[in-house]
């Protein structure tokens, strides 16, 4: 077994045991305190432990399968957040060709490019090529009814849904001195701390908050919750340095990176939803709402995480 194996071995083997101790508390809270489905909170909890087995089962998967596994996974992520993300925008049968072309050639080239390596194209693909190629087939149709916001939403669905998602599984294709062929514990790595911060941030706003950041566009953020959870998740980040080519406190740097992102992130794409009236982008996914909502976090994360790492320990 390679060093790469057992460490994957080892973190997953991690996540699981915290995954059964989570589960086995969820069992207790509900035999004591919700019987009968009665306590919203708990019957929450346990739907958030439950979908994060699938959750966790799906990207282990991933994992194993390498390279094509996570270019695969995140690309149908990326199907199915640009999905809700277009449900909630105001097209018209005009769009019908620009849409087709978003989920059937965008979507799939953007995936293709990453899964090559071809850093110079899938980084400009999107912002550049698809930029200006949407409005042209949608201005083709001849309908220039709210014309401006049309094709804004599609493409900021694209930036956000294909383009940062993307961003995940290029980690793959970074050539870090010293850690070749170990890059999806780069990955693990992202997505736990994102994760395990959102998670910390409802605990600590839970047991603490008092204090609303932004009570407009998400009620349950407390200034309690968002300095604790962030303080725990950068200290957890700093403590898994061991899967990552960087030493305890770049580990820990960057883990306050994408945490403050993923913060960010995750109020903007509150505001997106306030402003179309729903609670959740979807509801694919029980307990945790669409896939945006469990991506928020991670799309605003992504790509400022992989260019970090990228300019400062990559050769490519």
């Amino acid at each position: 077994m390679t060093a790469y194996h057992g460490d994957l071995l080892t973190l997953l083997g991690g996540i699981g045991a915290l995954l059964v101790v989570a589960s086995v508390i969820g069992y207790l809270l509900q035999r004591r305190f919700s019987p009968d489905g009665g306590n919203t909170a708990i019957e929450n909890l346990n739907a958030r432990i439950q979908a994060w087995w699938a959750m966790v089962v799906l990207m282990s998967i991933a994992f194993v399968g390498g390279t094509a596994g996570v270019v695969l996974l995140f690309a149908f992520c990326s199907f199915a957040a640009l999905r809700e993300f277009v449900t909630l925008t105001d097209t018209s049968r005009a769009d019908h060709w620009a849409l087709a072309a978003a989920f059937f050639v965008v979507l799939p080239v953007q995936y293709a490019l990453v899964w090559v390596g071809w850093y110079g194209l899938y980084s400009i693909f999107i912002p550049v090529y698809a930029f200006l190629l949407l409005p042209i087939v949608a201005a083709l149709r001849a309908d220039t009814g709210r014309f401006l916001v049309r094709i804004a939403e599609t493409q900021w669905a694209l930036m956000i849904c294909v383009f940062c998602v993307s961003h995940v599984a290029a980690l793959l294709l970074l050539d870090i001195p010293g850690y070749e062929g170990r890059n999806v514990l780069l990955i693990a790595f992202l997505v736990i701390v994102v994760q395990i911060s959102d998670v910390l941030q409802y605990v600590w706003g839970k047991l603490l908050g008092r204090r609303k950041i932004a009570p407009v566009l998400s009620p349950s953020k407390t200034w309690e919750g968002f300095l604790g959870g962030t303080l725990s998740a950068t200290l957890i980040g700093a403590g898994l340095w061991w899967i990552t080519p960087f030493n305890a406190l770049q580990a820990g740097a960057l883990s306050l990176v994408v945490v403050l992102m993923g913060f960010f992130g995750g109020l903007v794409m509150s505001a997106v939803k306030r402003d179309r009236g729903v609670k959740d982008w979807g509801h694919l996914i029980a307990g945790h709402g669409g896939f945006i909502d469990r991506l928020d976090s991670v799309i605003f994360s992504a790509p400022i995480f992989f260019h970090l790492v990228r300019y400062g320990w990559s050769l490519t």
